[in-house]
């Protein structure tokens, strides 16, 4: 890997070498975090995890041939060459940091509360017509995810496009300052991990620290459809680019028209100029992800017609907003994540659907003392939404039920302990034609959910 020899590697993580001289010349092969993936010549960081620690495989590790090890422990005398430092975790992020800097290369950073994996799709599809693109891949956003990101560049690469997540304070800037992007992106201020930030404001305040970390001559993108991200002005001399569906932000959507579950019609207008272009995910969250990758695409200098092409091109996710059509039923698969923004949004999506309305629907994590109103409040919203069924699996959905029962509706309800109590029942539950929502946050492992309706 560039620039990723022994020496450089023990400078950059402040560590103290023990081993032979002659290895601080060579350099990684690769750099990686899970012992199973090490191979010849990589350098295996070993990181304490809550179950785990990284530490007990290094022995392994070393017999399978690894270049070196990076450890907070004293190893004594071993027959293998290793990096002592004080804690493997900002190694880890000192070494990408490193590695980052070999490229000279345009970097996008994307956060946000709600939005940021299908944001960042579609900022990689409108770049991708005119610059090789390289973006994080699955949910490796976090303090040991982005790195491994980075050390996935290569020279061939023109742009990054890095999603950053955080959910405590202080998270930030330890992201940032390895990714040192030359485009910020923040989608919005929603009220996803308020167990740890508080508040919108301590939200807002932890995820504008990206800002410090802006290389000279960069751009900062918001939604200025959010009420906060609003109100931010100029930042160490740069002038936020606005988007948003009012006429008042830099670049906007107007003439905005439903297509169903084809997605959504509109005219966007940047300060280059205006195009037509259908977003083909459905949901007014879309057009507002389309309209950050026609802010970013300005930005960085593409046409129109490019960025329209990237727009209407954008890939399907598992999981993230993915509309699957089987013989029987139409299911909008949003089963990656869920909190209480980006659930409503799903209902409004499922919403669009022609024939009844099913939604399946777990319990949303990371939202702190309120989740129980949290969760009560998407009932009440279900309650208005012209849903016909909700299926609600999990102890803490129960308040789904809650407040769709209080709010006075007859949607029809079920609820079950787990996704393989609710399993067996689907064929008595959906019927032909259906359009079924299925979300809920990760952990509950909804995909096993979807994959049972595609087969019905």
């Amino acid at each position: 890997m560039k620039n990723l020899t022994i020496e450089n590697i023990t400078r950059a993580c402040r560590g103290t070498y023990h081993g032979s001289d002659s290895l601080l010349s060579r350099e990684a092969a690769h750099v990686v975090i899970d012992s199973r993936k090490a191979g010849p010549e990589d350098v295996f960081v070993a990181i304490k995890g809550e179950r785990v620690d990284g530490h007990s495989f290094i022995p392994s590790v070393m017999d399978a041939g690894a270049l070196c090890a990076v450890s907070e422990q004293d190893l004594g005398e071993v027959p293998f060459p290793y990096i002592r430092v004080e804690s493997t975790a900002q190694a880890l992020l000192d070494i990408a940091k490193l590695y980052r800097d070999s490229f000279d290369l345009k970097v996008v950073g994307i956060s946000g509360s709600v939005g940021k994996t299908s944001t960042k799709e579609m900022i990689a599809s409108v770049l991708a017509q005119k610059f090789n693109v390289h973006k994080t891949q699955g949910n490796l956003n976090s303090e040991s995810g982005l790195p491994l990101t980075v050390f996935d560049l290569k020279e061939e690469n023109e742009v990054s496009v890095l999603e950053m997540g955080i959910n405590h304070f202080g998270e930030m800037r330890k992201l940032s300052t390895v990714a040192q992007p030359d485009v910020c992106v923040i989608t919005n201020i929603g009220v996803a991990h308020l167990e740890f930030l508080k508040t919108q404001e301590g939200i807002m305040q932890e995820k504008t620290q990206m800002f410090q970390d802006m290389k000279p001559g960069g751009s900062i993108v918001l939604n200025g459809d959010d009420p906060l991200l609003s109100t931010v002005g100029p930042v160490k001399g740069v002038t936020p680019l606005f988007y948003g569906t009012s006429p008042d932000c830099d670049v906007y959507a107007s003439d905005v028209q439903s297509q169903g579950l084809k997605g959504s019609s509109c005219v966007i207008h940047t300060p280059g100029g205006q195009f037509s272009c259908l977003v083909p995910t459905p949901g007014s969250h879309m057009v507002s992800n389309a309209l950050a990758g026609a802010a970013v695409g300005y930005v960085l200098g593409l046409s129109s017609e490019q960025i329209k092409y990237g727009i209407e091109h954008l890939p399907f996710l598992p999981g993230r907003n993915n509309i699957i059509q089987t013989d029987k039923v139409i299911i909008l698969d949003d089963c990656y994540n869920a909190n209480p923004v980006s659930m409503k949004a799903a209902i409004d999506v499922l919403g669009l659907g022609i024939g009844r309305r099913v939604a399946v629907l777990g319990k949303m994590g990371e939202l702190g003392h309120n989740e129980k109103e949290l969760h009560y409040e998407v009932g009440t919203y279900l309650a208005a939404s012209g849903t016909d069924m909700v299926i609600a699996v999990d102890e803490l959905a129960k308040e789904i039920i809650r407040g769709i029962e209080d709010a006075g509706s007859r949607i029809e309800t079920h609820w079950f302990a787990t996704k393989d109590d609710l399993i067996p029942h689907l064929g008595e539950l959906i019927k032909e034609g259906d359009n079924v929502l299925v979300k809920a946050s990760n952990s509950l492992g909804f995909s096993g959910i979807v994959q049972a309706l595609q087969e019905l």
